[in-house]
């Protein structure tokens, strides 16, 4: 056997050990290739044809490629659409919009979300496109004084008058609810007293609505005596009192 002979025997010989197996990216079946690839024509790619591709893509010169327009659900959509048997479409009902969403001229506005203030909550603002409850270091900034009122009493003098004024200019700096919580003093009957904190909480809450604050964001708590701790006068003239706990 001469040199070339040897040499071809030997070629032969290294190819039966290793195998055979060409070189990747070459192929002579799915078995050569990676994960998830193909042998199409002897070369490993991604995909001989759409059925090789997942849900949204198609095949493209062996290459898995995003369907232009295709969606999978109402996430895979811009500018409030929604999707509808895989395409992006303008919605036409708040039920397409998912709970407590709004259709609004074709557009999904999502539970949540906002394009004025006037699409959230009477006590939350429009934030980059979110509904977002007021901060409270806005409301400590401006804070809400209590009413005192006379023995027996719930009309209010000129003192109560002006602290009203200067608490409704603070209530009107933002958009939160508040809590208008009349008390009295220990003298009296529970259901007496009840009944006069209610008088004192709903004097308070007119005032403010004639001075021109939305009656709907103040919510009456009639406490009575419940939080009363005097034991004379000097005491008692700060139980018979109106004051505000932010929401």
């Amino acid at each position: 056997m001469n040199a070339r002979h040897w040499a071809l025997a030997l070629a032969l010989m290294a190819a039966a050990a290793c195998g055979g197996k060409p070189k990747y990216p070459s192929c002579d079946g799915d078995q050569d290739c990676q994960d998830k690839e193909h042998c199409i024509n002897k070369k490993c790619v991604q995909c001989g044809d759409d059925a090789h591709c997942p849900a949204g893509k198609y095949c493209v010169n062996g290459a898995c490629e995003p369907i232009k327009g295709y969606c999978g659900t109402d996430d895979d959509c811009t500018d409030g659409k929604v999707c509808k048997d895989h395409k992006c479409e303008a919605c036409g009902n708040d039920g397409e919009c998912g709970e407590g969403g709004k259709c609004q001229a074709g557009k999904c506005l999502r539970a949540g979300k906002c394009s004025t203030d006037e699409d959230c909550p009477e006590d939350q603002d429009c934030v980059n496109g979110t509904c977002q409850r007021a901060a409270a270091p806005a409301a400590a900034q401006c804070p809400l004084e209590p009413i005192y009122f006379g023995f027996d009493q719930y009309s209010l003098d000129d003192a109560a008058r002006a602290t009203l004024q200067k608490d409704y200019d603070c209530l009107s700096s933002n958009k939160r609810p508040v809590s208008v919580v009349g008390m009295t003093d220990p003298r009296g009957t529970v259901e007496y007293n009840i009944g006069l904190s209610d008088d004192r909480a709903q004097a308070v809450i007119t005032y403010l609505a004639r001075l021109g604050l939305d009656p709907q964001r103040m919510r009456k708590v009639p406490k009575g005596s419940q939080d009363a701790r005097g034991a004379d006068e000097s005491g008692w003239s700060k139980d018979r009192r109106v004051e505000f706990n932010w929401q």
